[in-house]
Order: C-alpha cells, then sequence, then structure tokens
C-alpha cells in the first residue's frame, strides 16, 4: 500500500533563494509517515496515550532535485516493514505540477514503552491494522 500525501511548500519552509531548505523533508517524510498510518486507522496520540512511543533510529535522504516556495508536492509513502517492534517507511516526495522527483528517503522507529524507554512489542490492536496494510 502507497499512501500519497498532498503538501503545499511555505514559504518559511524555503531558505532565501526561495529553495526549500534540505531539513524540511524529514518533516514531510513524517506528514507522509503520520497520514500512512491514519489511513490504515492508527493515531498516534492514541498510541501514547496507551503507552507506547516511537523514536526515530535511522533516517536516510537522497537530494534529487530543488523544491521552491509554492510548489505543490506529492508524498508517496510506502511501508517497508511493519513489524512488532519497529516501522520502516521509504519516502519518495514529487513536485507535482510536472512529476519532478525530488528527494527519495527512508526513515525506522521502533516502539518503545513510554514509562521505560525500552524496546516493546505493539500489541495486536495495532499489529493487526499494520499487517493487513501489507496485504
Amino acid at each position: 500500500m502507497v499512501s500519497t500525501t498532498i503538501h503545499r511548500v511555505n514559504f518559511y519552509d524555503t531558505d532565501a533563494m526561495a529553495v526549500v531548505h534540505h531539513s524540511n523533508y524529514i518533516r514531510w517524510f513524517e506528514i507522509g509517515r503520520v497520514d500512512f498510518l491514519r489511513r490504515i486507522g492508527i493515531t498516534l496520540s492514541e498510541m501514547m496515550d496507551d503507552g507506547y512511543v516511537f523514536p526515530i533510529t535511522e533516517v536516510k535522504c537522497k537530494y534529487i532535485a530543488s523544491g521552491k516556495f509554492d510548489d505543490v508536492l506529492r508524498i508517496e509513502t510506502t511501508p517497508v516493514a511493519l513489524t512488532k517492534v519497529k516501522m520502516e517507511f521509504s519516502y519518495k516526495i514529487y513536485r507535482d505540477s510536472d512529476n519532478t522527483l525530488l528527494v527519495e528517503g527512508f526513515t525506522q522507529n521502533v516502539f518503545t514503552s513510554r514509562q521505560t524507554g525500552h524496546i516493546t512489542r505493539l500489541p495486536e490492536k495495532y499489529y493487526a491494522k499494520m499487517r493487513a496494510a501489507l496485504n
């Protein structure tokens, strides 16, 4: 399952040359990841209320072309691994108007207990939704 999210580049996302600052692509990976989870019926606030947090343990980003102020971006988020202990996603961000690939990326999160900070397994309540998204 590929989740597609649309996002318009704001002026504050750019540098003095009206080019997207490189750090924003990492934020947009998060927008895609959160949107993907929401689409499969998982909200991060519910997971946190249940005592689970999910720190990023790895990020990769390959910059290919520059985004600019007011571009409409298409964030494509694809699950690579959704297990009881981690989530891995790949991302492609395109300028929607001309289908130019701007960035390719990857993130990994691990599920940890909010209380102890130790890696933990997700309950079936969440894992079943993740497993179904891969089929």
